[in-house]
């Protein structure tokens, strides 16, 4: 099903660009955008989708065009994905319910041009503009030096992206961050991870910070505890634990905001991210009460001596939304922008 929301504007002067297509595409939904490149940059219709309702991206796209009256004008497009892109142009990803090649896609939708950035490169890129969507800060004064921005945030994966200022744009790096080595302190997260370790040698962090990795948390806890799992899904797993019915529940969920705190500070040290962390995704908008009284900051800033290091970063809890939409519209912008230079002749 598709659901429609308010378009949100992007400050910074640009050219104006014909209207073309945005998609931030993540494990569970496709939200999508048509983009007109003006002076703001302006989401123009906005819809939502379910993966599981379409064999394929191209229908998803197609879709949404046949919700347009100009649809036939619309020949470009770009795509914030999860995942690795491949030289081929292809998407290696492990939690798309089906193969992504945007050039077999360019082709399906008769596009002139169809690109792909990584889906939380693209927040970062529309970063700039998260303040006005914060939901609330968790840590650290409200603003902090310029310097390079993490941006991080569990959903069907883990994502990251940092981004780091210059001139005349910043520069944002892609990274598998979700993909590292999960890291544990406490005596119960020891004995979770050892739970996970009876299935798979490596655990990578989304395996446990993730929609998915909720579940498997639920299950290896009551595994350690000798019990039985209470809830078989993300959604019932936080409204039992929001409930405060459902101790096991709770119980996850605080073992969740615990690791996800750890693993934020790590990542905030690793990446030297001086300017700010972004939290962003699915999941943390909807338990943010929950995770502004759990442990979650405590293990941030448990890092030893970087502990005053890490209270002088702002930590916000942003509503992603149509960030995605908005920076890989941003990017494509600026790709379009840096090729237009590119054939200019030298002087």
């Amino acid at each position: 099903m598709a659901a429609s929301t308010r378009p949100l504007p992007v400050t910074g002067r640009r050219p104006t660009h014909a209207p073309f297509i945005a998609a931030d595409v993540g494990g569970t939904h496709v939200r999508i955008g048509l983009v007109h490149g003006g002076d703001p940059v302006e989401v123009l219709h906005y819809r939502k989708y379910a993966c599981a309702d379409f064999p394929g991206l191209a229908g998803i796209i197609a879709a949404f065009l046949a919700t347009l009256p100009d649809a036939g004008t619309i020949h470009r497009g770009v795509i914030a994905c999860a995942g690795h892109a491949l030289e081929d142009g292809s998407l290696l990803s492990a939690n798309l319910p089906w193969p992504v090649a945007p050039g077999r896609i360019r082709a399906q939708l008769g596009f002139d041009d169809f690109r792909l950035i990584n889906d939380f490169e693209a927040v970062a890129h529309a970063v700039t503009a998260a303040d006005a969507h914060a939901l609330l800060r968790l840590s650290g004064p409200e603003r902090a030096p310029p310097g390079p921005t993490l941006v991080v945030g569990p959903g069907t994966g883990l994502g990251a992206a940092v981004r780091i200022p210059g001139h005349p744009r910043a520069t944002v790096l892609a990274t598998e961050a979700g993909q590292a080595s999960l890291t544990v302190s406490t005596e119960l997260e020891i004995a979770v991870l050892q739970a996970f370790g009876r299935e798979r040698r490596h655990i990578p962090i989304e395996h446990a910070l993730s929609g998915p990795g909720l579940v498997r948390l639920h299950a290896a806890l009551a595994q350690v505890r000798g019990t039985t799992p209470t809830q078989a899904t993300p959604d019932a797993i936080t409204a039992a634990a929001l409930a405060g019915d459902d101790a096991l529940a709770r119980d996850t969920l605080e073992l969740f905001c615990g690791l996800l705190g750890s693993a934020v500070g790590d990542m905030a040290l690793l990446y030297g991210a001086h300017g700010g962390v972004y939290l962003a995704g699915g999941i943390l908008p909807r338990i943010r009460d929950f995770l502004a009284h759990s442990s979650f900051v405590q293990r941030f800033l448990d890092k030893g001596p970087m502990r005053e290091v890490l209270l002088r970063i702002p930590v916000t809890l942003v509503e992603h939304g149509q960030l995605g939409v908005i920076g890989a519209a941003s990017w494509y912008l600026g790709q379009e922008q840096n090729d237009n230079e590119e054939r200019m002749p030298a002087r």
